[in-house]
This record gives C-alpha cells, sequence and structure tokens, in this order.
C-alpha cells in the first residue's frame, strides 16, 4: 500500500498558493500539512485559506524543519534561496523540489546535488512545462520524423510587462534568462539528443528591465550541428510564433500565449477546463510525392499534475523519477556559458 507524503510548501506567493498548492492537493499520495510564509500578510492569508483543513503555517524553514512533520519540502521562493535551503532541508532528512531555477550557476547545483546523495534523498526542480501542450506536440512531430532531421529550432517566450517584486531585483532572480529560460533550456535539452558544443547570447536592458534585462536571446550549437535559438522579452509589443522549426524534410510553426492553456485554467482553479484556441494549433509543411503539402496537427494534451504525480511514485518505489537534478544541472551550465557570452560577446565553448 502507498504511504502518504507530507508535504510542506515553503512560499505562498502566486508560485507557492497557485501552483504548488493546487496541484499537491490533486495527488492522492500527497498531503499537504505545512507552509510558510515570511510576510504577516501572507501568514494570515495561509492561515484563512488552508488553516481550516488542518494545515500549518510557519513563519520560516528553520521552524518547518524544527516541527519535524514533514517528508517532503517543496521551495516556491525567490531563485537566490533555492540552494540554500534546499540543502538545509536535505540535511533534515527531506525530500526537496524546487520552483525553477534549479538556483543561481552550475556550481551551486552541484553543491545541491551532492547533499541528495549524501543524505539518501530526492531532489527534483519543477520543470512542469515538460507537460506543456506546445510542447508535447511539438515534441511528437520531432519524434515522429514529420520534419525529417530537424537542423533549426526557434522558440521565443514574448510579453509587455515589468516583472514583479523580487523578479524584477537581479540578486534575487537572476536576471531575465532565470525566468522563462529556465523552461525553453530545458526543453531544448529534452528536444536535441546531442551535448551543447557553444553557446552565444545576447541581453538588452532597456525600459524596466534595465536591472534584469527587457530581451534576451541565446543561440546553442548542438554537436550534431543542431542550431536552437531562444528569445525571451518582456518588453515586446510584437508577437512571434511560439515555435519555428525547421528539418530536412519540412517545417512547423505553432503560436499562441507561451503561458499555455493551462496556466489560466488552474489559475482560475480548475486547470481540467484547459482548452486550446484552435487558431494557435500547430501547422506543419512537408513533401509528399514530390508535393509541397501542410496539415494542422493534433495537439497532445496532458497535465502539470503529471509532476507531482511522478514525485509520488517516484518516493513510493513505483517509478523512475522524471525530473532529474542532474539533468536540470545541464541548465544551470548553460545559464553559466550564456552570461559570459553575453558580458564578452563571444561564444563560449562548452560540452554540457
Amino acid at each position: 500500500m502507498a504511504r502518504r507524503i507530507r508535504v510542506g510548501v515553503v512560499g505562498y506567493g502566486y508560485a507557492g498558493r497557485d501552483f504548488h498548492v493546487y496541484l499537491v492537493d490533486r495527488v492522492p499520495d500527497l498531503d499537504l500539512v505545512a507552509i510558510v510564509a515570511r510576510s504577516s500578510e501572507r501568514r494570515e492569508l495561509a492561515e484563512r485559506e488552508q488553516g481550516q483543513r488542518g494545515v500549518a503555517v510557519f513563519g520560516s524553514l528553520e521552524d518547518l524543519l524544527a516541527s519535524d512533520g514533514v517528508d517532503l519540502v517543496i521551495l516556491a521562493t525567490p531563485h537566490d534561496t533555492h540552494a540554500p535551503q534546499s540543502i538545509q532541508a536535505m540535511d533534515a532528512g527531506k525530500h526537496v523540489v524546487t520552483d525553477k531555477a534549479m538556483c543561481l550557476n552550475a556550481e551551486e547545483a552541484d553543491k545541491m546535488i551532492a547533499a541528495s546523495r549524501r543524505n539518501g534523498v530526492l531532489l527534483s526542480v519543477f520543470q512542469n512545462r515538460r507537460w506543456d501542450w506546445d510542447y508535447l506536440t511539438v515534441k511528437k512531430a520531432v519524434d515522429e520524423g514529420w520534419l525529417g532531421e530537424p537542423y533549426l529550432f526557434e522558440a521565443a517566450a514574448m510579453s509587455y510587462g515589468a516583472p514583479g517584486g523580487w523578479r524584477g531585483e537581479m540578486a534575487a532572480s537572476g536576471g531575465i534568462l532565470f525566468d522563462w529560460g529556465a523552461h525553453l533550456i530545458d526543453q531544448a535539452l529534452q528536444l536535441v539528443p546531442a551535448r551543447v558544443r557553444s553557446v552565444t547570447a545576447d541581453i538588452q536592458r532597456r525600459s524596466w528591465g534595465s536591472e534584469i534585462g527587457s530581451y534576451a536571446r541565446v543561440l546553442l550549437r548542438f554537436e550534431n550541428d543542431v542550431l536552437y535559438d531562444i528569445e525571451i522579452g518582456n518588453l515586446c509589443r510584437a508577437t512571434k510564433p511560439r515555435w519555428f522549426i525547421l528539418g530536412e524534410r519540412g517545417g512547423l510553426i505553432k503560436t499562441g500565449d507561451p503561458r499555455g492553456e493551462q496556466e489560466p485554467a488552474m489559475v482560475a482553479g480548475n486547470i481540467d477546463a484547459a482548452a486550446e484556441d484552435p487558431l494557435h494549433r500547430a501547422r506543419v509543411w512537408r513533401e509528399l510525392n514530390g508535393q509541397t503539402t501542410s496539415m494542422e496537427v493534433e495537439t497532445v494534451t496532458s497535465d502539470w499534475t503529471n509532476y507531482y504525480r511522478n514525485i509520488a511514485d517516484a518516493l513510493n518505489g513505483r517509478a523512475e523519477l522524471l525530473v532529474k537534478p542532474e539533468q536540470v544541472r545541464r541548465v544551470m551550465a548553460v545559464f553559466d556559458a550564456a552570461r559570459c557570452a553575453a558580458a564578452t560577446d563571444v561564444a563560449m565553448r562548452v560540452e554540457i
């Protein structure tokens, strides 16, 4: 019989409250028992919303760990806290999930992985967008050979609006790359079955992005000669396709909100109501019988809850962990190379 896993969520802002608490509650083997909120306003909100069902509310991670009442700690906190807090929790014998970005650099990632191994506990990163509908549809098109051998990927997450709170602070967030970039680089490393050979990057710092950046472009060159171009912007009045992919026998374009279908539905309280606008479905162009034809692609759907279902299954010995920290450590190494490339205007030779 599967054991119920006691969960404590650290952070009760947008990520903690609307993502992690919501998704944990959808998994029968996970039992939300505690929340940590630093500010008195957030603690009061958590007590109003969660206290009536017996969820304990703490003011610090130290208080939560001292209570010894949780098995799994979920960190929905600023990026710069992920490494020290996860190591603290793992050294206390707790399993840990950090929100993305995993941390601020590959050195911190190595220390986190070392803490996981020496304590014999699970460590994973909330790369929920491996379950995004657009990504899964693209992955199917690539895996099934509809485009032939891919040689160019372009992925863009463009928006218009100043980042709020700590996300607008360089020291806490790490900069513009560490938000959407954490997802888009992870997806790139999943889609291309080769090591990264070099990284080129440019960062624009304009308007409200004067500190963290308003636009970033990262070009990954893989050892199999695939080029993967990632663009992220928060000062973008004009939109771009979410995906543009070229292969030796075809091409694919996918438009739509980079947040995907699940986020607005989940925030509204019902992720099962997620629906795609048919106008944004992927379209593939390829050559068949000597003629170029186009077809609309049926969208591959999924559910972000599957991330936490896998966490529960892994902890109960029913499945292999899908988002391994060693995989996400590669993302951090790309970040390191991209920041160096942007600062020096030189392509960084790497083996990632």
